[in-house]
């Protein structure tokens, strides 16, 4: 098993892994737009989405996965109206690799100013 973190202090906190590979299985847990202590995108839900494809595109390449390898993306967004521009950052990652994908409204995150959160299940063929 490989557990790759992300340096968030959270991590030792809560007491989880930005992302684990066991095999040829990568989950990479629910991400944010968070850069640290700074968020990405305020009030702009699709570039808090590009920046969270990007940083799930940097854990995959910890445990030696791609974007190409990516078989499932599970979007939690606090405002369902807003669904086509978290889809089109969705589309620019995914159009050709084309995984299933699930989009939910939730209540809230743990922040009000997070409109996104996003999980995948990569696995290496």
């Amino acid at each position: 098993m490989q557990k790759v973190g992300s340096g968030s202090p959270w991590e030792d906190v809560i007491g989880y892994s930005r992302a684990v590979r066991v095999g040829n299985i990568i989950e990479v847990a629910g991400t944010t737009a968070m850069d640290g202590d700074i968020l990405v995108g305020k009030g702009d839900i699709y570039a808090q989405s590009v920046f969270i494809f990007k940083k799930i595109e940097k854990a995959l390449q910890a445990t030696g996965a791609t974007m190409q390898d990516v078989v499932r993306t599970r979007m939690y967004v606090t405002d369902i109206s807003l669904w086509e521009q978290a889809g089109k950052a969705h589309g620019e990652f995914f159009k050709d690799i084309k995984p299933v994908a699930t989009m939910v409204e939730v209540s809230k995150l743990i922040s009000p100013d997070l409109l996104i959160e996003i999980e995948i299940t990569a696995i290496i063929s």
